[in-house]
């Protein structure tokens, strides 16, 4: 199957919540704030590491994500990388889990993400993890990667797939920029329809299973499965977030706070996310 090379992106009904490139503005803008103001975030980054992956990842690629290093090793070991591999991360962020696989694997990373600030951070942390000549950065969103064709020997992406507005589109951009043969490793979470109904980006394209998207764009899946123990991290993440919110706001001001606490109150209160999962998708030869 051959994916349209520019599809469509959202419907019309919800294009003016999105970028021309395919992004929400409210999350586009929520992380740009959210970076902008991590150096503050003394509360959000002690909330984060010991709940959100419970200080299992090295300080030196810490993130704002629910990745464990438990995790990021298996996902690494369903993507088998030679050195000098090219090694996309969309949706990269400040760049965290992306190095780490880079250094791990000895990978060339390319980080793709939409919002500035979080490639502005991701090119600092390249360089204070002396990672400057192994990655580049470049903005981007799922839909719309600016990358070339079969630019990939391998992709991933943490946590940021089930934002994307048009995942029918994300999921043939992923398959046009891997080579032939090349995996994609997603760890997201599955949303349920029911609980998201006219819930701003979540209520948008709400996906329970991504494999029938990623079958029908040529994708094999090669891996499947729900990450065990999430639950137990996730909502306790979000609730001590919102029961810090003074604490929030006075570090990291009110639009970074803003953003952060929306998406708190709403993942505790709907508990839209009936599974975390890690998919592995091959491109066939």
């Amino acid at each position: 199957m051959s994916p349209m090379a520019d599809p469509p992106l959202v419907p019309e009904d919800v294009s003016d919540d999105v970028t021309d490139d395919g992004v929400f503005y409210a999350v586009r803008d929520g992380y740009d704030a959210v970076y902008d103001a991590l150096a503050n975030g003394e509360t959000f980054g002690r909330i984060w590491r010991d709940n959100a992956y419970c200080g299992e990842f090295p300080i030196e690629f810490a993130h704002i994500g629910f990745l464990t290093l438990t995790e990021a090793r298996r996902m690494l070991d369903a993507l088998p990388l030679d050195p000098g591999a090219v090694l996309v991360d969309l949706a990269c962020g400040a760049g965290g889990p992306g190095l780490w696989a880079a250094q791990e694997s000895g990978a060339s990373l390319i980080g793709v993400d939409p919002a500035p600030a979080g490639i502005a951070a991701a090119e600092r942390r390249a360089r204070d993890v002396g990672l400057a000549d192994q990655a580049r950065f470049r903005q981007g969103t799922f839909e719309r990667t600016g990358l070339p064709d079969s630019a990939a020997d391998a992709a991933m992406t943490i946590e940021a797939f089930q934002y994307a507005p048009d995942k029918r589109a994300a999921c043939s951009e992923l398959f046009r920029i891997l080579k032939p043969g090349g995996r994609g490793a997603i760890v997201c979470f599955e949303v349920d329809p029911a609980k998201v109904e006219g819930v701003p980006v979540l209520g948008v394209d709400p996906v329970p299973d991504y494999a029938p998207l990623l079958e029908d764009a040529g994708f094999a899946i090669d891996l499947y499965e729900e990450t065990p123990g999430w639950a137990d991290r996730v909502y306790p993440t979000f609730a001590a977030l919102v029961d810090a919110s003074d604490a929030l706001t006075r570090e990291m001001g009110e639009r970074a706070a803003a953003g952060t606490l929306s998406e708190a109150m709403l993942t505790v209160a709907m508990r839209p996310y009936p599974r975390r999962v890690l998919i592995v998708a091959r491109r066939p030869q």
